[in-house]
């Protein structure tokens, strides 16, 4: 592996934890409009 592969592999990784976080909000989000929708708060 290469020194600009390993700083690509970085910035993948960096990328694809911003995206689960993303996601992580996402679901968080849809589970609490799903409470509010059935009456649950």
């Amino acid at each position: 592996m290469e020194v600009s592969d390993a700083k690509r592999l970085r910035e993948l990784e960096a990328e694809n934890r911003k995206l689960k976080r993303l996601l992580g909000e996402a679901e968080l989000d849809k589970a609490a409009l799903k409470e509010l929708v059935e009456g649950k708060w």
